[in-house]
């Protein structure tokens, strides 16, 4: 069964989502006779897959920004969604043999289902396995990590540090590399103490800066001595 989705819905319902599962969007309208013929079809055909692969439908005549960022110019058309982009598409009213390609095309491989059986189990042990397969795996090296920077270890901690530089900087990698350098926020007993020191130091010294920054993002966006210090920081460069 297809899911109707709206221009404020598109966010969640096919972006976010397709970060677990691939999802095709069916760009339709009521007046369109191809639209109609291929509709049934793809449903039939991604029914089948099993939840493999879900499908949302957008009335284009309803929703204008989702057909103008898709940028397009007739219908029916179909796109694939996988990790927030397009992957694969077409335009016009397949055949069922056709479409069944398409989705069949979409549907995860083996080594896939078994990554992602590792990824879900997330003990050290799996996430080691998917990155001998695939070193550039960035939820198999955030949750790794995740296990590292948490333990009493500074080796531990060390390929923490080591295994972010695989993938993209991001919010969640920049959090973990903090705490891979200066430890949980619970342990920092003495956190005003050190960011006071620290203050003297940031301007010149560029080891001091980072560990003033680290602390900062240990603390987190939501300890009000977090803000405080960014202004005072932001002072001192300035």
């Amino acid at each position: 069964m297809a899911l109707d989705v709206t221009d404020a819905t598109f966010p969640t319902e096919v972006v976010e989502r397709s970060k677990q599962v691939t999802v095709v969007v069916d760009l339709w309208a009521q007046w369109c006779g191809p639209c109609k013929t291929l509709g049934p079809i793809l449903e039939k055909v991604v029914d089948e897959t099993a939840g493999a692969v879900v499908l949302v439908k957008v009335d284009v005549d309803a929703n204008t920004q989702i057909p103008e960022a898709f940028k397009v110019q007739s219908i029916p058309a179909v796109y694939a969604m996988r990790d927030g982009k397009v992957i694969d598409g077409f335009v016009g009213a397949l055949p069922e043999d056709k479409v069944r390609e398409f989705i069949t095309r979409l549907l995860p491989t083996e080594q896939e289902d078994a990554l992602a059986a590792l990824l879900a189990a997330g003990d050290e042990a799996s996430l080691r396995l998917i990155l001998e397969q695939e070193p550039g795996h960035a939820e198999a090296v955030v949750a790794l990590v995740s296990l590292l920077v948490v333990q009493q270890d500074e080796t531990a901690k060390a390929e923490g540090l080591a295994l972010l530089e695989r993938i993209p900087a991001s919010t969640e990698t920049r959090h973990l590399a903090a705490l891979a350098r200066v430890g949980p926020a619970d342990e920092m007993e003495n956190v005003r103490i050190e960011l006071d020191r620290l203050l003297a130091s940031v301007k010149d010294d560029e080891t001091a800066r980072q560990r003033f920054l680290d602390l900062l993002e240990v603390l987190g966006p939501d300890d009000p001595r977090t803000a405080a210090y960014r202004k005072e920081l932001t002072a001192r460069l300035f």
